[in-house]
């Protein structure tokens, strides 16, 4: 496997982009929606798969989006080439507030695990498929963690996550986790879902009954405010289907309507 060279830029701080530059023939692929801008001579084309693999055929790429329908995405993602004599460059960002972590899957043993939907974008080569958990309870007990996203190569990929990443090293050890905190992790770490605390804990103290169990050796990425706590939030502050307000800013609020004339 031989993936592109590319470089990138970060822009921004906490709502950010990546810049990737492309020199003349070079590719990089994405999940639909996700480019912000291109300069002119990028050319760019919606396929079956990830184009890791030319000679795969038809019914092989079919096998391949088949797999990703699993964990929710689109059964097709963009391509793009730039076909001009100079480089020319394309930005990507995610579709919600938080940072782009750059991922070198050649450090990492060539292949990383991660939650589906973290996927950005990433050179040409790179292959982008899905893993299933190896104990049944990780589904059971937590079905968005059941199926993942798998990426391998030798290039650089990109993932996004809400609020911020922090990257961890583990040597042997373990870390609990809550599961909607997993970014992704390096082969070397497993992940099981153990019970943590009791009912008690769920109901007076808003922690879960089950947590993230990461152990062995490995790196494993983390976002501090994944998208379900971020929507469990707005959800819980907009205004009923009655249109009353609920939640904090009740008071500032109606002084807001008052003020607006309503």
């Amino acid at each position: 496997m031989q993936s592109h060279e590319i470089n990138y830029q970060l822009l921004g701080d906490d709502i950010q982009a990546v810049e990737v530059e492309l020199d003349p023939g070079e590719s990089v692929i994405a999940e639909a929606g996700m480019m912000n801008w291109m300069d002119d001579g990028v050319q760019f084309e919606t396929k079956m798969g990830d184009g890791s693999q030319p000679d795969q055929g038809f019914m092989g790429k079919l096998f391949e989006v088949g797999k990703r329908a699993l964990t929710g995405e689109s059964l097709f993602m963009t391509h793009f080439t730039n076909r001009t004599e100079a480089i020319r460059r394309i930005a990507f960002a995610a579709p919600y507030p938080g940072k782009i972590v750059p991922i070198d899957l050649l450090e990492h043993g060539g292949a990383i695990t991660c939650e589906k939907g973290a996927f950005l974008c990433a050179a040409m080569g790179t292959k982008v498929s899905i893993a299933f958990q190896r104990r049944l309870g990780a589904g059971f007990f937590s079905g968005e963690w059941f199926i993942m996203q798998r990426l391998e190569g030798d290039g650089k990929a990109f993932l996004h996550s809400g609020g911020t990443i922090v990257r961890k090293e583990l040597q042997g050890g373990k870390i609990y986790v809550d599961t909607g905190c997993i970014v992704g992790y390096t082969d070397g770490v497993t992940m099981n879902i153990e019970r943590a605390g009791n009912v008690g804990s769920m109901l007076f103290g808003g922690e879960w009954l089950f947590l993230a169990v990461l152990e062995w050796t490995g790196s494993i990425y983390l976002q501090t405010l994944p998208f379900s706590r971020l929507a469990d939030r707005i959800i819980a502050h907009a205004p009923s289907m009655g249109g009353q307000r609920t939640g904090e800013g009740t008071v500032l609020g109606s002084v807001g309507d008052l003020i607006g004339g309503r």
